[in-house]
């Protein structure tokens, strides 16, 4: 890893927020569909992060948020039996301030800006900003976009019409294995620019192909962007489980990340929506000069 800092500043936005169901965010021992069917409660509204990275080599997005479209065009979701589950399953919160664009637009940069946008994996409130991007290139792992092709897609919650765009550069990225001993027990990972500031990992388990993005910077706080490994940090760290995804899967990534954190002192866990996870990152930011990335 390079001893100079390629990244300017970190910050959050929030593409408006989304209630979910208290067994989403776990942990629950009931099915994803039984308690998706009996339910009766909703959590208090969560927010929808975009995490954007001030790089040398341009600006990069984790996540690319909830489209506005999703609360305005009748039409977003799919109707019948799926569109049943999609109304069960989260409830949004999205206002004319609150899209990517205007988001970024606080910050003090544009659409234009973003030179490539990490997805954490392509459920659909990760995947909204998708049709500003056409000018970036969008990274998301390989497993993930073979997913798009299996069976059903809009049941597993992959909206395949906001997704498969025409015009978009996807670059699907596969792991390589890691020469690096500060990211064991992570064995293969991608690093994003080669500089070892920005490291994409495998945390498979929300969905079969679903990445996590370190940040490193000398001099500060290593972050992990998990996206839907877990929807509060601290059931994380309690090796708890969400009610969504293979637990399996989940449970090895819950585990390597927590090793991770053992091995990494000091590193700030960043679901996309924790409600804790803008006050954590503002901490982790706290004392260094540029302000205007602490969220």
């Amino acid at each position: 890893m390079s001893t100079s800092d390629p990244i300017a500043g970190v910050a959050v936005i929030s593409t408006g927020s989304v209630a979910i169901r208290p067994e989403h965010v776990g942990p629950t021992w009931k099915n994803t569909y039984l308690w998706l069917a009996t339910s009766r409660r909703w959590t208090a509204p969560r927010p929808i992060n975009v995490y954007v990275v001030e790089h040398r080599q341009g600006l990069v997005l984790f996540d690319t948020g909830q489209d506005r479209a999703s609360v305005t065009d009748p039409d977003y979701f799919p109707g019948g039996a799926s569109g049943l589950v999609y109304s069960r399953l989260a409830k949004f919160d999205i206002g004319p301030d609150e899209t990517l664009a205007a988001g970024l637009r606080g910050l003090g940069h544009a659409v234009q800006d973003v030179h490539t946008a990490v997805i954490s994996h392509l459920h659909q409130d990760h995947i909204g900003g998708l049709p500003l991007l056409g000018h970036s290139e969008i990274v998301v792992s390989r497993p993930e976009w073979e997913s798009l092709r299996r069976p059903l897609p809009q049941a597993r919650g992959l909206l395949t019409d906001h997704i498969d765009l025409p015009g978009l550069r996807w670059r699907h990225v596969t792991m390589d294995d890691l020469a690096d001993p500060a990211l064991a027990p992570f064995q293969h990972g991608h690093d994003l620019f080669g500089d070892g500031s920005l490291v994409l990992l495998p945390t498979p388990g929300h969905t079969s192909g679903s990445l996590s993005m370190l940040v490193r910077r000398p001099g500060h706080r290593p972050l992990l962007m998990v996206g839907d490994l877990t929807y509060d940090d601290r059931l994380l760290a309690q090796g708890r489980l969400p009610g969504v995804g293979g637990k399996r899967q989940m449970r090895t990534a819950t585990q390597m990340v927590n090793r991770l954190r053992a091995r990494l002192p000091g590193l700030v866990v960043l679901p996309a929506h924790d409600p804790g996870a803008g006050r954590r990152l503002a901490a982790a930011l706290d004392g260094h000069p540029d302000r205007r990335y602490s969220a």
